[in-house]
């Protein structure tokens, strides 16, 4: 993905998608309910990135403890720690495995208020995977939202949200596995599964981009570092690594599951 550097050496995703994300999130009219409803999504659309401190992290990546490895300690996401993040539950629902089959156009309408013609006219194939376009989704998210039916509004923004966002695969487009996993309730096993299995890949391959969804793994990896002004200051000189590497077990805020 591409980035942009800002002064205060953080960088936001700068896809025109993402941004008209941010720009639907100002129509919702209670963001409390949403959250309710929802999850953090909203909060998790603003965060801003250290310029970094990921790439950092993933330097430390040990792919046979499966756990990020520093000279004094150890970190490892873990599924409490993703739904506290997010703000999203750990249901008894199975959560998705993409062996669920076909996902019928009629089951999509029903879920997001369109007719099962309108889906069905829509709904395309793009790298070898069916869904629909972030385009149309964006322009019923509006025609809603013009005559007030914000409940129709706001379920396709959250599904626009976890196709775009939280599981991102093609540019502009909401694949059929984003579909799956909004209507089953169940994300954060999916969103977890997800960052391993990028680092690990990227690991094996010896570089290349993060493909799990960058802003929560960047959210976990700085709420156990230290919130102090100095540790966040690099006018000394010092690379992120150098600072990092030099933590002790003491320094890091570790997460409390009781």
């Amino acid at each position: 993905m591409d980035f942009g550097r800002r002064k205060t050496q953080k960088y936001v995703f700068k896809s025109p998608v993402l941004e008209d994300l941010r720009k639907l999130g100002r129509l919702v009219a209670d963001p409390e309910a949403f959250r309710a409803k929802y999850g953090g999504l909203l909060s998790l659309l603003k965060i801003n990135m250290v310029e970094g401190v990921l790439a950092t992290l993933v330097q430390f990546y040990d792919p046979v403890y499966h756990c990020f490895t520093f000279p004094d300690y150890q970190l490892a996401p873990t599924l409490e720690e993703y739904s506290q993040l997010t703000d999203l539950p750990i249901t008894n629902q199975d959560p998705f495995s993409g062996l669920e089959g076909i996902l019928e156009n009629r089951t999509i309408a029903r879920a997001i208020f369109l007719e099962e013609s309108d889906v069905r006219a829509h709904r395309v194939t793009k790298g070898g995977i069916q869904g629909l376009p972030a385009k149309f989704l964006t322009e019923r998210a509006l025609s809603f939202a013009s005559v007030g039916n914000l409940v129709a509004f706001e379920v396709i923004y959250a599904l626009l949200i976890y196709g775009i966002f939280l599981f991102p695969n093609i540019d502009y487009f909401v694949d059929v596995n984003a579909i799956r996993i909004f209507l089953i309730r169940n994300p954060v096993p999916t969103l977890l599964a997800d960052a391993y299995h990028s680092v690990h890949l990227r690991n094996l391959h010896g570089g290349g981009m993060i493909t799990c969804c960058v802003p929560i793994l960047y959210k976990w990896f700085i709420s156990h570092l230290p919130k102090s002004a100095a540790f966040w200051d690099l006018k000394n000189g010092m690379r992120w690594s150098q600072k990092i590497m030099s933590l002790t077990h003491s320094d890091i805020d570790w997460y409390d599951c009781v």
